[in-house]
């Protein structure tokens, strides 16, 4: 019998090397039956290879992984779901035109004796499974379907299904609501009564000191120590994590707001309508909200993707129609996407080509000749300026970190100079000094004159960074309020349906 105290899953000394980069370095690591291990680490630190290794997706180089004290070789993630491993990955591996149902239990539908899907027991322990999110969604419906939040809910149910001992979240929350997270932390305090473990991934610290037991630090590879999760500080945590300590990773603003350079009436479209506002030169704008408040369809709608289907938009006091993306980026618009990698970045090019992509006419010579040293120059000054750790610009973008991912997503639209800079979730799953640097780079922007529209669900960033704050609620806006003026029980209250629902 294994105590309380012993390893469910142990990794002994796991090395595992890419070219150019050794991704861990002789790594220690266990989890304990019932347990909530978290590891902690910036972007390309090496938390997700090596629960990759733990969940059978890559090979260690060196190194051993022990189940029950057991030595064990996966060689592909079936051989760790059989051991009672489950993995939930950042990224999701839903297929958009099947059901929630058939996504939960892929492989796995309940069949009547000839060998045919028992469609009403599938529905029904798929209803079983929503009922633990108090989501109330029809088991039938495709995947493609849902927001954001509910996808990544249904990701977790459908590890969740299989009644994994150990379950690895990985980023769980980057895309839930409030209410959802807290479903995902009852569950998980369910898992533990039952004597299941946990390995949490999360840039979000306060979540850490929510639901872990201990804490393990991983910096370049290499872990920088482990303690028991009430022993440790968020500021201390960020210290092992980036080897120093980090001031108000907000900032201040630099300069002066100055004169109004885009001016919003009565704007609808898909999930919104009536929103007015204006932006200011040099003024960080907070849109805040609920998931399926509206915020990217407005945001989306003004480049244009699609267009606004009523309303009125001014840039520097003049009516602009933007009926396209082309239309709005040669108004002066650009926008960076919630998600980077599905709808902002060119995975398979490399930092160079995509740094440059919205603005390659600036390149060009007399003759239509691209400017091959000047495309050089532009892209190695922002890999330095927004510190992109890549081992050159020639490097293809689905090889380096979120994080940087995220800055070359930045670098990209930086290039354009636009005048207003939407911002949709600028640090979704980025590491909290990547994070400092990302602020950092809006604050110059801001300085520099551009105009920032910022949507965030993270509160801490909206308060952090806006200089004004709007509030979206079910499509309209609920409120707005000035710096210093809000607090997140402001804004929740705002954001909430009149009866108080999600």
């Amino acid at each position: 019998m294994h105590l309380p105290s012993d390893p469910v899953v142990e990794a002994r000394g796991v090395t595992k090397t890419f070219p150019g980069v050794r991704a861990l370095d002789a790594v220690n690591f266990s989890l304990r039956r019932g347990e909530v291990h978290a590891l902690v680490g910036e972007n390309g630190a090496g938390k997700t290879t090596l629960i990759h290794v733990l969940g059978g997706v890559l090979r260690p180089d060196a190194g051993e992984i022990l189940v029950e004290g057991r030595p064990v070789r996966f060689r592909h993630p079936a051989d760790a779901a059989r051991c009672g491993i489950g993995l939930v990955f950042q990224e999701l591996s839903l297929a958009g035109n099947l059901s929630v149902a058939e996504n939960i239990f892929a492989h796995r539908q309940p069949v009547r004796a000839a060998g045919l899907i028992d469609w009403p027991a599938l529905h029904a322990r798929t209803r079983e499974l929503l009922a633990r999110f108090d989501l109330d969604v029809d088991p039938r419906t495709p995947v493609r379907r849902l927001p954001a939040a509910r996808q990544q809910v249904v990701e977790i149910l459908k590890a969740l299904s299989r009644g994994p001992r150990v379950l690895v979240l990985d980023e769980p929350t980057s895309s839930l609501t409030a209410p959802d997270a807290q479903h995902l932390f009852a569950g998980i305090a369910r898992m533990k009564a039952a004597g299941a473990s946990v390995i949490y991934i999360s840039h979000h610290l306060p979540e850490i000191f929510r639901v872990a037991d201990r804490v393990t630090v991983l910096r370049d590879g290499r872990v920088v120590g482990t303690c028991a999760a009430a022993e440790a500080t968020e500021q201390s945590l960020v210290r092992s994590m980036v080897g120093r300590d980090l001031a108000n990773i907000y900032g201040e603003r630099q300069s002066e707001v100055g004169p109004e350079v885009l001016r919003v009436r009565e704007a609808c479209g898909e999930r919104f309508s009536g929103v007015s506002f204006s932006l200011r030169r040099g003024e960080i704008l907070g849109v805040a909200g609920l998931v399926g408040a509206g915020r990217t369809e407005l945001a989306r709608a003004l480049l244009g993707a699609p267009p606004m289907t009523a309303g009125t938009v001014a840039l520097d006091g003049r009516p602009v129609r933007i009926r396209s993306p082309a239309d709005g980026i040669a108004a002066g618009l650009a926008y960076l996407t919630e998600d980077r990698k599905q709808d902002g970045l060119f995975l398979d090019m490399t930092v160079r080509a995509n740094c440059v992509a919205p603005s390659l006419a600036d390149f060009a010579g007399r003759l239509g000749w691209m400017d091959e040293r000047r495309i050089d120059r532009f892209a190695e000054d922002s890999r330095r300026r927004l510190r992109i750790a890549t081992p050159g610009i020639a490097q293809r973008v689905r090889n380096l970190s979120g994080g940087n991912q995220q800055k070359v997503l930045l670098a990209m639209w930086m290039g354009a100079r636009p005048k207003v800079l939407i911002v949709d979730e600028p640090t979704r799953g980025v590491d909290v000094g990547a994070r400092s640097e990302i602020y950092g780079l809006l604050r110059q922007l801001a300085a520099a004159g551009a105009a920032i529209l910022m949507i965030s669900s993270d509160l801490p960033e909206i308060l952090g960074l806006s200089d004004r704050i709007l509030v979206m609620r079910q499509g309209r806006l609920a409120g707005e309020f000035l710096r210093g003026q809000a607090t997140a029980e402001t804004i929740i209250a705002r954001a909430l349906p009149p009866d108080g629902g999600g």
